[in-house]
């Protein structure tokens, strides 16, 4: 009986036999189709990005080389790496990086990977740091820095606190960082929250996108979530508001006056952070904002002190 893996070789030949020769083309047909057939829910879009990996080459030139016969060493590769992808292996794994905001970012399972919902994050806290001469910017979970490196990439005057508590995905912060040269403006810093940056420190923008997926229903994330990215950068306890409820409570504390909170949450957890913000009575101008799909994904509070700020 032949096992999925060896009806791939059997498909996928490699030995320079009678069959048709393997193109680009044909490659990419070929890995779409068996992808599909695997659980892949952007099956041609996943083909192109490993095989223009395999290749060493951009995406664009798959389409400029269409007819082009793969070499022995360049299938075996592939053959690798959509065997894996079969198993749903995220994608941005399998190849080591994934774009956000217009930037390459260095991603591992070590943290999330990039999501575009997290942009309109990024978007949000660029219109607020705009209009300030030299914002003090403290991102929380910054997991592989994208937020903490959009934002200082697209507002130069600004001085970026990036923190997580796993030295792991800290690793991959400081390789991006480094990747863009952000050194000067992006400080890297490990611990929980705000116990990572020493008083009396005080930022006029506190911005995070942190965990927030309830733990009972991790296990109904997709496969590719939920058995390769990290939980602990999911699991946002009972009721996925753990991490957020501490955030808001304790952000008055390190927040200048006026200053801004700005969070990513679910939509379906929006009236629950705007009530539970409303009600510590340290904020005003406490909206939800929309991402691209229409749905509510950012919270944004203004502090300007007074209120019951959280231990």
């Amino acid at each position: 009986m032949l096992l999925p893996a060896d009806l791939f070789v059997r498909d996928y030949d490699v030995s320079g036999s009678t069959s048709p020769p393997w193109t680009v083309r044909r490659v990419l047909e070929w890995t779409t189709s068996h992808l599909q057939k695997h659980g892949s829910e952007t099956p041609r879009l996943d083909a192109e990005v490993l095989l223009a990996h395999a290749r060493g080459c951009r995406r664009i030139q798959l389409y400029t080389e269409y007819d082009a016969e793969l070499p022995e060493a360049v299938r075996a590769r592939m053959r690798e790496l959509v065997q894996r992808r079969a198993q749903l292996e995220p994608v941005a794994y399998l190849v080591g990086h994934r774009e956000f905001f217009s930037l390459d970012l260095v991603v591992t399972p070590a943290v999330l990977i990039p999501r575009p919902e997290t942009e309109t994050l990024v978007i949000e806290v660029l219109a607020i740091a705009k209009t300030l001469p030299r914002p003090h910017i403290l991102d929380l979970c910054t997991g592989s820095g994208c937020v903490a490196i959009a934002v200082a990439r697209n507002c130069p005057g600004a001085r970026v606190t990036a923190t997580d508590r796993s030295p792991a995905a800290l690793d991959v912060a400081r390789t991006n960082v480094q990747k863009h040269r952000l050194d000067e403006q992006i400080t890297l810093c490990c611990g929980d929250l705000f116990a990572a940056v020493a008083d009396p420190v005080r930022f006029n923008i506190v911005v995070s996108n942190p965990p927030y997926v309830p733990t009972a229903e991790i296990a109904g994330l997709s496969a590719d979530v939920r058995g390769f990215e990290p939980k602990e950068a999911l699991d946002g306890g009972t009721d996925g508001l753990e991490v957020i409820r501490r955030i808001v409570a304790e952000a008055p504390r390190r927040l200048t006056s006026p200053g801004w909170l700005l969070l990513e949450l679910s939509p379906e957890q929006a009236p629950a952070v705007r009530q539970f913000a409303t009600e510590t009575g340290c904020y005003t101008e406490i909206d939800l904002i929309k991402d691209l799909s229409g749905h509510h994904r950012v919270l944004r509070a203004r502090y300007t002190g007074g209120g019951e700020a959280g231990p």
